[in-house]
Order: C-alpha cells, then sequence, then structure tokens
C-alpha cells in the first residue's frame, strides 16, 4: 500500500471522526448545555444541588414544558403557536368563574377548562387550515381574543380557584403535583408523536405539506389536531397555575409561549416542520429553568435575566438555520 493511499486513508478517519462528533453535538447539543451549566451552578454556588432547589427548578419548569410539550405537535407540523400562554389564562379563569361565580363542582369546571383549550386551539387550526392564514397570524390573534376574554371574566381581577384546582398545586407523597402533571403530559406527548398514526402525520405534513397531501394524508384534519392538542396542553398548564396560585390571574402566562417555543427549538426541533421530540423539548424547558434558577441564586437581576434569555433564544434559532442550511448541502 503506497504512502499516498495512507495518508488519505487517515484523512478519511479523521474526517469520519469528526463528522461523528459533529453529529452527535448537533443532535444531543442541548442536554450536553445542560450537564455543563449544572455543573458550573454546582461549582459556583452549593446551593444549587440541594434537594429542595432541585424541586424549585421542576416546578419552575413545569408549566413551560407543558405549554412546550403541545407547542411542539404545532412546530413538527410546520406551524407555530403564540396564543398558548393567553389560553392556558383564559382556561384557568373559567375554571375559577364556573367554580366560584356559578357554584359548579370541581371537577366539572376542569373539563370547562379543558373543553375551552380545546376550542381556542381547534378555531385557531380552523383558522390556519380553512381560511388559509400563516400559523403566525392565526395565532396571534387567538392570542389577543383569549387574553380579551380572560381581562372581561374576571373584570382584570383575580379569582379564587376551589379545592380541586388547588391540587395542582400541592404535593404527591412529597413530590409537587406540578412535576408530576410534567411528567405525565410528557408521556402523552411522546406516546401521540411516537406511536400513533396522527403522530407520523404531523411529522409527514411538516417534512412536505403537498406530498402528505398526495399520500392521502387529511392536511386540513392534522392541522386543525395540531392546535387543539395545543390548546387542551395550554389549559393543563393553566390548571397548574391555577393550582399553584390558588387563584385565576388575569396577566397569568403572560409571555410564557415564547418560552415554550424557545424550549422546542433548543430540544432540537427545526421551525421548518418535521423534526422534533418530545424528550428535546423536555430537556429545553428544563435548560431554561436551570438558567433562571442559577441567576436567581447568584442575585442577577431579572432585567440581565431577560437578557441572558433573549440570547439563549436567539443562539437556538440560529442554531437551527445553519443546521437546516447544512442539511439542505
Amino acid at each position: 500500500m503506497s504512502e499516498t493511499t495512507k495518508v488519505v486513508e487517515g484523512d478519511k478517519t479523521k474526517d469520519g471522526t469528526f463528522d461523528q462528533v459533529k453529529r452527535f453535538v448537533a443532535r444531543n447539543g442541548a442536554l450536553l448545555g445542560l450537564v455543563l451549566l449544572c455543573v458550573v451552578l454546582a461549582l459556583a454556588t452549593p446551593a444549587f444541588l440541594t434537594g429542595p432547589n432541585i424541586l424549585n427548578v421542576g416546578i419552575q419548569a413545569a408549566t413551560v414544558a407543558i405549554l412546550a410539550f403541545g407547542q411542539t405537535f404545532v412546530i413538527v407540523s410546520a406551524g407555530i403557536d403564540l396564543s398558548v400562554g393567553s389560553v392556558a389564562a383564559v382556561s384557568s379563569m373559567l375554571v375559577a368563574y364556573t367554580g366560584a361565580s356559578m357554584g359548579l363542582p370541581g371537577w366539572f369546571t376542569i373539563l370547562v377548562g379543558l373543553l375551552a383549550g380545546a376550542v381556542f386551539g381547534a378555531l385557531s387550526g380552523i383558522a390556519n387550515a380553512y381560511l388559509k392564514l400563516p400559523s403566525f397570524i392565526a395565532t396571534l390573534a387567538m392570542m389577543s381574543v383569549a387574553r380579551g376574554l380572560t381581562l372581561v371574566i374576571s373584570d382584570g381581577r383575580p379569582i379564587s380557584t376551589s379545592g380541586m384546582v388547588n391540587f395542582f398545586g400541592t404535593t404527591i407523597v412529597g413530590v409537587p403535583v406540578p412535576i408530576v402533571m410534567m411528567l405525565i403530559m410528557g408521556l402523552i406527548a411522546a406516546v401521540i408523536l411516537n406511536f400513533t398514526s396522527a403522530g407520523r402525520s404531523m411529522y409527514a405534513v411538516g417534512g412536505n405539506m403537498e406530498a402528505s397531501r398526495l399520500s392521502g394524508i387529511n392536511v386540513h384534519r392534522t392541522q386543525i389536531m395540531v392546535f387543539l392538542l395545543s390548546g387542551v396542553f395550554a389549559a393543563v398548564a393553566g390548571l397548574v397555575i391555577a393550582g399553584r396560585l390558588h387563584s385565576a390571574q388575569p396577566q397569568a402566562a403572560t409571555g410564557y409561549e415564547m418560552d415554550a417555543i424557545a424550549s422546542v427549538v433548543i430540544g432540537g426541533a427545526s421551525l421548518s416542520g418535521g423534526k422534533g421530540k418530545v424528550s428535546g423539548t423536555f430537556i429545553g424547558a428544563i435548560l431554561l429553568a436551570v438558567i433562571r434558577n442559577g441567576l436567581n441564586i447568584l442575585n442577577v437581576s431579572s432585567f440581565w435575566q431577560q437578557v441572558v434569555i433573549g440570547l439563549v433564544i436567539a443562539f437556538a434559532v440560529s442554531f437551527d438555520t445553519l443546521r437546516r442550511k447544512e442539511d439542505a448541502h
């Protein structure tokens, strides 16, 4: 074997190893970032790895994670849902109102909230599928409608919630219910995406809508379904918020839609659709919670926290853009 051949083979081996490492980092960047961040915070402050603080991180991540699980359906299908925060607020407000002002039993008020989330989500899906409104515009309009109805129902004031709703803010055998709900909703989302024909349709529609239509997939039904699911998950997040606060707040979950979208993108989903995993979304939500928690422990101003989160979101979207360009080549 000639020296030239050896060199070429050696270069191929190096290139192959480098490509493997690059692919591993691209696929597991969020997890690696989370581990690195936890190590840095553990070294910076001994309070970070204490049991109570870890549970606190889980509680902080729970609401955003539940919203983000619902958002994953939409982004995988090449859409975006800006209304999830407002839908969470109006759903929880309807739960509180039907319980406090109408005297309905707790279990029924919870069903009302879940149904409200489904209706708001379905309306966004119908506007996107049949009225041909871009998902950005359809959900932006729904965000305003839902938030406005929240203020109308409450007259701008908090409404106390019943005992059954407050259960969502308690603990079970030492484990906070918000964390339990986060894990349950994550499992449900993973099953839908990975083990059902509906999940396969979401990936197909997000990857190539026209090809999906020609292959017999009901694209309109899939579009409505992903927004309906996003609305239901938002309603569950609203229950968790109301349970923690023992009341429905008219300004609850304001701005949470951005954290939900960021969690999905940080977790490896593509804004162009067809790609995304619930496990990645979960890691993205935990990463954002760890950042906020760590900055709080280090006494960093809340104003600077917003700057840091904004930079993380910008980095995640930029990384997604570069990743798509590389995939195209």
